[in-house]
């Protein structure tokens, strides 16, 4: 046989295969899922990402009849849980439960072992944790316009504690500090609840934490609710401002919740899992759920996720060299 001709039968032949692999590729994403689905969170069993995670995880199950697995990785500022999702075979069988630590580990990392963009697909955004900005009683300040005022008459003086630095608490209290001009002394805790203990022991003035956290010493009257991050009022504090009320740049919030899976995963498999994430969070159920942890639901389609998360990648960037915080 010629050359050419060997060729040619060549070309038929891998043609022909295709051709006949072809159905059971369809066939194969029209019955996603045959087996578990393992879900990766980078935080540990218990925490609020977990539970959001499990209550996904059950309504998917139920509909599915196929496992999700939590599979929790903490540490390495979420990379840890990134990591295993991004070198997985492209099927959505492994797939990422994101949160703000993906973007700012994007940041701040710059020798990351996989790219945040490239190497993932968008599944869908899921929504946006409440944190609140809170004072010690002694400080005085009623509201944000207080702080503000109490901090600028003696810059340098106020003691602003937050969780490890880099953590998306962290940066957004640095934002709210360089956007209206606050200078004060950083220190940083190995965890959110060590730094709520320290502006309820007196010793520190303000920090931002989680709404689970500092909820129960607000009503308690031993902490100062001055406002909360999200773009909209929190339904359990309804009293309290939106921080994006009094700041305009506070309306985008710069982190969020989100799904990944592994970049090359098929199209229907992807917009599938979509429409079941919106499907579960317009529950009446979940949003019930969601409403008494204070997260604000924010689905999206795919490629709607992909450019938030590539637009706060930037906006983080642009916080980072504002504030003057160091890369990794």
């Amino acid at each position: 046989m010629h050359r050419l001709q060997r060729r040619r039968f060549a070309i038929i032949v891998a043609g022909s295969t295709l051709l006949l692999a072809a159905p059971h590729f369809v066939q194969a994403q029209q019955n996603f899922p045959t087996k578990p689905v393992r879900l990766v969170v980078s935080t540990t069993a218990g925490s609020q990402p977990d539970t959001l995670g499990r209550i996904i995880g059950q309504k998917l199950t139920e509909r599915w009849g196929q496992a999700i697995v939590i599979d929790n990785r903490p540490g390495g500022g979420g990379t840890l849980a990134a990591v295993p999702v991004a070198k997985a075979t492209p099927d959505a069988y492994t797939i990422l439960y994101v949160l703000p630590n993906f973007v700012t580990s994007a940041v701040l990392q710059p020798r990351l072992p996989y790219d945040p963009l490239k190497d993932f697909d968008g599944i869908s955004q899921i929504g946006i944790s409440t944190n609140v900005l809170v004072a010690a009683p002694a400080l005085g300040a009623k509201s944000v316009n207080d702080l503000v005022t109490l901090a600028r008459a003696q810059p340098g003086k106020l003691i602003f504690v937050t969780g490890p630095t880099g953590t998306a608490v962290h940066l957004t209290g640095a934002r709210f500090n360089f956007l209206t001009g606050i200078k004060a002394v950083h220190v940083a805790f190995k965890g959110g609840p060590e730094a709520t203990i320290e502006v309820l022991a007196g010793r520190a003035h303000y920090h931002v934490g989680t709404m689970g956290v500092t909820l129960p010493f607000i009503r308690e009257g031993k902490l100062v609710a001055l406002g909360v991050t999200t773009p909209q009022r929190a339904p359990v504090l309804p009293d309290i401002p939106a921080l994006g009320e009094l700041l305009p740049e506070f309306k985008r919030p710069e982190t969020s919740h989100g799904l990944l899976a592994p970049a090359g995963t098929p199209r229907p498999i992807l917009e599938r899992i979509n429409g079941e994430i919106a499907r579960i969070l317009d529950l009446p159920d979940v949003k019930e759920r969601l409403q008494n942890i204070s997260f604000v639901p924010a689905p999206s389609t795919p490629d709607e996720y992909k450019r938030i998360l590539r637009a706060q990648i930037e906006a983080v960037s642009g916080l980072v060299r504002n504030i003057g915080l160091r890369q990794k």
